[in-house]
């Protein structure tokens, strides 16, 4: 009775996985000439998993001994993860097409690695953590390359996989570390051991958190460990790049929230110093690389790791108003990114894809809709109110300042306003400079409309933040009730 009920608990990933096996074997059978619906159905598939989640009961769940834990936090990052999984995919249908890299492969991959990330969002465990985590990974260093014929493809996936494998190895010598230390692995077992006035974690406990917290860091992209992710995001094909930007992020943030936040809160003046250097060192990084950059995807790359730099301004402050933050920016992130990503798919000339910065000149006249929706999710980055990415900002912000982190707050300001030079600069280009050659009109519909729905929540998030800012307080309080 007790493993049907915790099998019942995590039915989503169960559903998930077995649906994921089922489109593998349905490919093999049909060959590529199924790759079209083989995508379609690998979004019904992410959208009925992201239903059932919703539809689990309320409260904290742990099953199979805790190893998984299944709460509001979890529900509220799983749906941003399944979101931008099903919105990769449909942004690759008509790209993969056109590129003639068309294989049923790629959605189950990206199926594969949603059920590693989903897995990650709900670890209780250092053994389940790393599990998702690789579960994860394996499909992402194989979709890296997926353009086999492609030298920067073969490039961009071999970087992600040596440098994957080296950052994996960190995480896992940090987790055997406090394993052999604290004892257990279990998530719940290490937050006792940490708490009461008697509690000594010992130097061996510090170093592992340590390492778990570099081998986390490299997932995120976050500094000194991001310098895998222009690369990957220049060589990789454009959807891959929109995927990578965006789901895997999520997660991992997610996982660096729990693990942080959960069995190691108690241990938070140890580690807050480290989620400090690393939040200032990712800001100053991605607002000054970017400057010089004349590719519009590595321009993304460090705009992104820019982007986790103030998410983990929320993680510094350590309150439940910086979780409640983490998660109204990674919402906010997601909507900016996907919406700019469908923008850099229609930059194709004679067809052709081109990704120079210098190549919107002149969009604005030559295709006007197109620039202002891009201008809409510049400025957002760039945090002009009263724009969604102003709002995202503003919440880990004030959570800094809240909690005394007057410094973290202001360098993160300032960074803003350097940032802001080259997403201006984009807006520049497509409206003031002489128009070169029309891009192809040939995006397709799909990506016209995700443009379109990504542009309007990020232009009228204010209006009605309720929804998003509700769900991430929510999530905020079920770690901190736990903790």
């Amino acid at each position: 009775m007790v493993i049907s009920a915790d099998l019942y608990i995590i039915l989503p990933e169960l559903f998930l996985a077995v649906l994921a096996m089922a489109l593998l074997i349905y490919g093999v059978f049909r060959g590529d000439k199924a790759a079209n619906s083989v995508s379609w159905f690998a979004v019904a598939v992410l959208v009925i998993t992201a239903i059932a989640i919703s539809m689990l009961p309320d409260g904290e769940q742990t099953p199979f001994r805790g190893q998984l834990v299944i709460d509001q936090f979890a529900t509220f990052m799983k749906w941003l993860v399944l979101l931008g999984s099903a919105l990769a995919i449909i942004m690759s249908i008509n790209y993969n097409e056109r590129e003639n890299i068309q294989r049923f492969e790629f959605p189950v991959l990206i199926l594969f690695a949603s059920l590693g990330m989903l897995l990650m969002v709900s670890a209780n465990d250092l053994m389940s953590l790393y599990v998702g985590l690789e579960l994860q990974s394996l499909s992402l260093y194989v979709i890296a390359a997926f353009r086999r014929d492609s030298t920067k493809s073969s490039e961009a996936g071999l970087k992600y996989f040596v440098l994957g494998a080296l950052s994996s190895g960190m995480l896992l010598y940090g987790a055997s570390m406090i394993y052999g230390f604290a004892g257990t692995t279990q998530f719940d077992k290490l937050a006792s051991l940490f708490t009461g006035p008697n509690a000594d974690p010992g130097v061996g406990v510090i170093v592992g958190l340590v390492f778990l917290l570099a081998g986390l860091a490299f997932k995120v992209s976050a500094v000194p460990f991001h310098m895998w992710t222009p690369d990957v995001y220049e060589g990789a094909p454009t959807p891959v790049t929109a995927f990578f930007a965006v789901a895997p992020k999520i997660a991992a943030i997610a996982l660096l929230v729990r693990t942080m936040v959960g069995p190691f809160g108690e241990l938070f003046d140890q580690w807050q110093q480290i989620v400090i250097f690393i939040s200032i060192a990712s800001m100053l990084l991605g607002a000054l690389a970017a400057i010089w950059q004349t590719n519009i995807k590595r321009l993304m790359a460090y705009s992104s790791i820019g982007h986790i730099g103030y998410a983990l301004v929320g993680l510094a402050a350590g309150s439940e108003e910086g979780i409640r933050g983490i998660g109204v920016y990674m919402a906010i992130y997601l909507a900016m990114n996907i919406g700019t990503f469908c923008c850099i798919l229609s930059m194709r000339r004679q067809g052709m894809m081109v990704e120079g910065i210098s190549d919107l000149a002149g969009l604005a006249r030559n295709q006007p809709i197109m620039a202002a929706a891009m201008a809409i999710f510049m400025f957002s980055m760039a945090g002009i109110p009263p724009l969604a990415g102003f709002f995202g900002k503003l919440y880990v912000f004030m959570a800094a300042v809240n909690e005394g982190l007057y410094l973290l707050a202001i360098i993160g300001v300032l960074t803003s306003v350097v940032g802001a030079f080259y997403y201006l600069r984009i807006i520049k280009i497509m409206y003031f400079d002489e128009p070169v050659e029309a891009f192809d009109k040939t995006a397709g519909r799909e990506v016209g409309a995700i443009m379109l729905a990504s542009g309007i929540f990020t232009l009228l998030f204010f209006v009605f933040p309720a929804p998003i800012v509700g769900a991430a307080s929510k999530a905020a309080a079920v770690l901190f009730a736990a903790g």
